[in-house]
């Protein structure tokens, strides 16, 4: 329970497509409460804000904290973002679009509100707190229905002038290769998120090479998740594992060009499909993308399965937000965050 006026507390907050998930930490950055529920997107932009303040109000209260006592809030968004005025500019999954998530919180909360990426979140997270707590520079990767990046290069996160940037699942990596849903051909999105997978091995059950996905599951996608597709391939399905480990490869590719680029000394990979995975996934992409660094190259960095799981991101968001609050002296405004890039 929080005493005296101390502003000592900071929330993170991790907007998905399908649930939210808030949690409220203190100075050590010890969780105090925590509070999930569904964030039912189709009901809309106002609809949506209203659900994330409720959220955060009553695991406060929960804890026993009054927002007084907030020094800040992170909260990581999907889509393509505003961050230096904190608006959601699209976020097709919920299908909102302009919503200024950081003035509206902060009008609420009465503090400083950052926005950021939510896979930047989770890769910021596992710096901060994780498994790449001694690394210089951290890159992540997390194959999911997408597949997002992100990067902290000497501790802070890499951005463009206004939005985030590595979008490692447009990177190319077959240039005549499958329709993207971007609308470019080959991306790596195209050949190995899991949404590909999926599909790659329902064709394979349908034709009699996958029997025991397709006894267990069936053919359709939207039960062919990570766990159904781990679980088949440990009862013997050798065209799933031939289908899991070729899209793991294509991974490898694009994270050299990353390692040439960047020289990370850390590349965590993250989301379901490594948690269900992660020695297939951690083996394969390490050894691809080792043969196509530079030479000298190939020994600098270490690929390594995420540790924090769900909490990345809170956790993420919420340190992002000290760091943002510390280096901007915790003013209170749209353009809080703008000197930190």
């Amino acid at each position: 329970m929080a005493t005296g006026s101390t502003k000592s507390y900071w929330v993170g907050f991790d907007l998905g497509g399908t649930k939210m998930y808030a949690n409220v930490f203190d100075g050590q950055f010890n969780s105090i409460g925590g509070a999930r529920t569904k964030t039912k997107g189709h009901e809309g932009e106002e609809a949506g804000l209203k659900r994330i303040i409720k959220t955060i109000d009553g695991m406060l209260e929960k804890a026993e904290i009054k927002s007084k006592h907030l020094a800040g809030i992170g909260i990581g968004c999907p889509g393509p973002l505003d961050l230096d005025r904190g608006v959601i500019m699209s976020a097709p999954n919920l299908g909102w679009a302009d919503v200024p998530v950081k003035e509206r919180l902060e009008d609420e909360f009465k503090c400083p509100v950052v926005i950021l990426n939510d896979v930047d979140a989770g890769v910021y997270g596992e710096y901060r707190f994780g498994i790449a707590r001694q690394a210089r520079t951290v890159v992540g990767v997390f194959p999911g229905t997408g597949i997002g990046g992100g990067c902290v290069y000497d501790g802070q996160i890499i951005r463009g002038k206004h939005s985030s940037c590595m979008e490692i699942g447009h990177v190319q990596v077959s240039p005549e290769g499958p329709l993207c849903g971007c609308g470019r051909r080959g991306c790596l999105e195209a050949v190995a998120s899991r949404l590909v997978i999926a599909s790659r091995a329902a064709a394979a059950a349908y034709r009699g090479q996958a029997p025991h996905l397709l006894e267990n599951v069936g053919t359709d996608l939207s039960n062919i998740r990570s766990g159904a597709l781990s679980a088949s391939i440990a009862a013997g399905d050798t065209t799933v594992e031939t289908i899991v480990r070729e899209a793991a490869r294509h991974i490898g590719r694009a994270v050299a060009g990353v390692v040439n680029l960047l020289a990370p000394d850390m590349v965590v990979l993250g989301g379901g499909l490594v948690e269900a995975m992660t020695e297939l996934f951690v083996e394969e992409v390490r050894e691809s993308a080792r043969q196509r660094v530079l030479p000298s190259l190939v020994e600098s960095f270490e690929v390594v399965a995420a540790q924090l799981g769900d909490d990345a991101a809170v956790m993420g968001t919420a340190g992002w937000a000290q760091h943002v609050v510390e280096e901007t002296g915790g003013t209170v405004g749209r353009h809080a965050e703008a000197s930190v890039s």
